[in-house]
């Protein structure tokens, strides 16, 4: 497979490298990230051929859009495609402290969330400061849903609905300030849930549709089917895959490291490597434009590039089959479905 190669959105005017870049790195997701080190990754990934970039106001506390933005503003702005998300404020706050959510020495200013009209596009103007760009690509509800809210779902999905935050993408949509609106989030069904009351043209899908699981698989065919475009985010599965022991941002369960094993098994058979078959996997499914990975520096963007392009055999795809690794109906690699 070939970064550079490219995927359209069925329904909207953008185009994505069918490997993107995710900066939350940038904000110095778990390690601390100098400048230099994000600069240097920017570098290896544009060098690379990926143009397309996805960052948020919750990474780093604002530091993620304010670099990222720093180094994209002196490329040409057709050159690329740039995607960030909405529905929290970052308000300033003396308090934060030196690791908040998982970011190292974030900078002063607490995320709150809000998905009302108002919260919407308060939320857009500021990221549009931050990022020196008027028109990102890409706009994204970033982290709505149970797993995030637990109880309080309800409430924010009352303000995204009632409360006009779809109102304010759409708006944000018609006059040309985005072109294409969607979710970007950790679990398919509030996917589901927002296809039916709002027209949404992509979804960045985090975690779970990936080599490790497919439950969602079901949820992506009926994306096909509608024409709504998936960006899959974290293919390593929060990195598990690529060789550390994180699930879904916290320690791996028992049972999830035995599957993981026995993967990796198979991977040592065929002599493929465990994140070569991560990456290319989710892009046999034909819902999805692109393939999101985040990366610290320019030797793991070089990593990434290199099993992007790794030569995966057909029968390593029917052994994963064979043995119940991937789901009965999942599309593979090079046999089109």
């Amino acid at each position: 497979m070939n970064v550079t190669e490219r995927r359209k959105l069925p329904h909207a005017s953008v185009e994505l490298t069918q490997m993107g870049l995710g900066c939350a790195q940038m904000g110095s997701l778990y390690h601390k990230t100098s400048y230099e080190e994000a600069a240097g990754t920017f570098g290896a990934a544009w060098e690379a051929g990926i143009r397309y970039y996805d960052t948020a106001p919750f990474y780093g506390y604002t530091r993620s859009e304010r670099r990222l933005g720093t180094m994209l503003t002196d490329l040409p702005r057709g050159d690329f495609v740039l995607s960030t998300k909405v529905g929290r404020l970052m308000q300033p706050d003396e308090t934060v402290g030196s690791q908040e959510d998982g970011y190292v020495e974030p900078l002063p200013f607490r995320p709150v969330f809000d998905y009302s009209y108002d919260g919407i596009m308060w939320s857009f103007e500021a990221s549009q400061q931050r990022l020196g760009i008027l028109k990102p690509d890409i706009l994204y509800i970033h982290d709505i849903g149970s797993m995030t809210h637990g109880d309080r779902h309800q409430h924010y999905w009352y303000q995204l609905t009632a409360g006009g935050g779809f109102r304010a993408l759409k708006k944000l949509r018609e006059e040309g300030l985005t072109k294409a609106v969607g979710l970007g989030v950790n679990e398919w069904e509030i996917i589901r849930d927002a296809m039916q009351v709002f027209d949404i043209d992509v979804a960045m899908l985090a975690g779970r549709y990936t080599l490790l699981e497919q439950q969602s698989l079901s949820f992506m065919d009926d994306c096909a089917s509608q024409g709504v475009g998936i960006v899959v985010a974290g293919p390593f599965n929060s990195g598990l895959l690529a060789g550390n022991r994180k699930f879904n941002y916290t320690d791996a369960p028992a049972d999830i490291l035995a599957r993981v094993d026995v993967l990796r098994a198979a991977c040592e058979e065929e002599g493929v490597s465990l994140q070569a078959a991560a990456l290319q996997f989710p892009l046999a499914h034909p819902a999805v434009v692109t393939v999101v990975s985040g990366a610290r520096t320019a030797e793991q963007i070089k990593s990434n590039v290199d099993w992007f392009g790794e030569e995966i055999p057909a029968s390593f795809w029917s052994r994963l089959k064979a043995r119940g690794l991937i789901a009965d109906g999942a599309p593979l690699p090079g046999q089109g479905g």
